[in-house]
């Protein structure tokens, strides 16, 4: 693996982000390396987005890796050399770092290929943030279903290079999506019995949804409401036919994901009509929340830690991730790889440090090449 055209390559993918879905630069440059380099790519189908395969000498495991391709519709401000050449476009949640880290970790295993056992299959997803949509065409495809164990990667950057988060049990939320639009009746401001104002229905619907988590979710179960839009009237003085919200809803557990959503839209219904208005409630469940195997993430740990990283533990976090999607189909663990930077993802000025990539892509691909050569009961 040549470290510097591995860097080169990020800073490529860094300067051209694709969105969700939009990949197809992306997947042609990932596809021209992979094939460049002689590895096998299977026949997904998909317009974007890519499995290779790296077929052992020896028979053993099949172990998967997984890594995403897209960016966000996010202007960036980071006065990089290589910042994003397209407008409103940025790779603030680190996907190139990923793409190019799991190439590299093919590259290795290839390099190596007649001492590996068993098989490696490495996903290139598209449209990570699209919610399921890029996970769920991956897995449908069927070409997934042998794998045995599956492992993610993550950019943190409140771990500095050198230093991997690894945690077992629910390290990423379920993402939830709603909507609420109440109906009421216009009419002048000055006129208020006249009308049935939806916008104070709004503000009590708006208070009253956080009792979903205060008062009928357990204290040690934790949840978020959040509104995130409000929208209501175009004028100073007119009293508006509807208004609206949109928000949030992240959980760990899908047992209590299902009784705030029942809770939502019973208030939603009862405020509206309090207020004389009708509700119209939307909800759209997003990926389940990604659960690490909890002795995978103790095999994780103990080759971070020969590998020469630290380990960290990591803080929780309620942001969510499809990577639960290839979790139904066996067990795995989401490492997060320190990347520097100390500003969130999602960010306009969210950046990574380059120099985590080479000893990320060795960790992963030894990672692979042990697990795949590894026989349950030794």
């Amino acid at each position: 693996m040549d470290t510097g055209a591995l860097i080169a390559f990020f800073e490529d993918l860094h300067r051209h982000p694709e969105l969700a879905f939009e990949e197809v630069r992306t997947t042609a440059k990932v596809r021209r390396a992979l094939t460049d380099a002689g590895i096998e790519l299977l026949d997904t189908g998909l317009p974007t987005g890519l499995i290779a395969v790296i077929r052992g000498s020896r028979p053993g495991r099949v172990i998967g890796l997984r890594c995403d391709l897209d960016a966000l519709p996010i202007q960036e401000e980071t006065a990089l050399p290589y910042a994003s050449e397209e407008p409103g476009k940025m790779h603030a949640c680190g996907h190139d770092f990923h793409t190019a880290c799991m190439l590299g970790a093919a590259l290795l295993l290839k390099e190596r290929q007649k001492d590996l056992a068993g098989t490696v299959k490495i996903v290139f997803q598209p449209a990570e943030e699209a919610g399921t949509g890029g996970s769920r065409s991956v897995v449908a495809t069927g070409l997934l279903n042998d794998v045995e164990e599956f492992y993610a990667i993550h950019s943190y950057p409140y771990f500095n290079v050198g230093t991997l988060g690894i945690k077992e049990g629910a390290v990423m939320a379920a993402p939830d999506r709603f909507s609420v639009t109440l109906y009421g009746k216009g009419a002048h401001a000055a006129q208020p019995h006249d009308a049935i104002d939806p916008v104070p229905a709004l503000a009590a619907l708006i208070e009253g949804f956080q009792t979903a988590v205060s008062r009928n979710a357990d204290p040690f179960d934790p949840a978020v409401v959040t509104i995130a839009k409000v929208q209501a009237g175009t004028a100073w003085n007119v009293i508006p036919e509807t208004a609206a919200l949109e928000g949030t809803v992240r959980t760990l557990d899908n047992g209590v994901r299902a009784m705030i959503r029942r809770r939502l839209e019973a208030l939603a219904a009862s405020i509206a009509a309090a207020y004389g208005c009708t509700a119209d409630f939307r909800y759209a469940e997003g990926p389940d929340p990604v659960i690490n195997d909890a002795s995978l993430c103790a095999v994780c740990r103990d080759l971070a830690l020969r590998s020469g990283f630290q380990v960290d533990r990591q803080e929780d976090t309620m942001g969510g991730e499809d990577f639960s999607e290839y979790l139904k189909i066996c067990p795995g663990v989401f490492v997060r790889v320190g990347t520097g930077g100390h500003i969130a993802s999602h960010h306009p000025a969210f950046t990574v440090d380059s120099a985590a990539l080479p000893a990320a892509a060795e960790y992963f691909a030894a990672l692979a090449r042990e697990r795949a050569e590894y026989i349950k009961g030794e």
